[in-house]
């Protein structure tokens, strides 16, 4: 007798209290926010030591905010979408986040030219090296997860255009915990750019 693929899942799935690869995305989380943690203290001590003006960010900053806000929703909408099998709206609410998140990074390089204009450049003094390292760290996590993202809008297009592949797409555990994991993801990098240009719009008040 042939087993059962998806059972056979089902009991690997409840060999963990807690699945290895949400142990993962936590740890990932945890020393990406020490990284940060770390860099803000280093430019709030070098900015208070050296008696430095803060930077004023340019608005793009704050718009790419709203895009960053936007696109976490989107993706847990999509997550939603998948447990209730609504397959067109899932689909749809992918791609929607990967094309927010795509303009997200193209209107960070505008901010940072933006910030060229005014002739604060990378080498203009410690506030602006720290100004663009934070932000440009955050800026390469996000290109990090747009692989991923990218890889469940084409599986998504790729294998839900039948009734039977949709159902087995829709039934696969494995998925959805991938699925959950790149949405915590998603939502740790809206609150960490949250957290940054909060820290560097405080500054301005020190």
């Amino acid at each position: 007798m042939k087993p059962n693929l998806n059972n056979i899942k089902l009991i690997d799935d409840r060999k963990y209290l807690i699945h290895p690869y949400y142990i993962l995305i936590y740890l990932l989380i945890g020393s990406i926010s020490a990284l940060f943690l770390g860099f803000s203290a280093a430019y709030l001590y070098n900015r208070i030591q050296g008696g430095s003006e803060p930077i004023n960010l340019p608005a793009l900053f704050y718009v790419n905010t709203l895009l960053l806000i936007t696109s976490s929703w989107s993706l847990n909408q999509a997550k939603n979408a998948y447990k209730t099998d609504q397959t067109e709206k899932y689909q749809k609410l992918l791609v929607f986040t990967l094309i927010l998140s795509i303009v997200f990074l193209i209107s960070q390089i505008f901010a940072w030219k933006s910030l060229i204009e005014q002739e604060i450049m990378l080498s203009s003094d410690n506030m602006a090296s720290y100004l663009y390292l934070i932000s440009g760290l955050h800026f390469l996590h996000v290109i990090f997860g747009i692989p991923f993202l990218a890889a469940f809008v084409i599986v998504a297009y790729k294998k839900m255009k039948e009734p039977v592949s949709v159902l087995i797409y829709f039934s696969d555990p494995g998925k959805l915990r991938k699925l959950k994991i790149l949405t915590i993801y998603w939502h740790y990098l809206d609150i960490l750019w949250i957290y940054l240009v909060a820290f560097f719009s405080i500054n301005l008040l020190i």
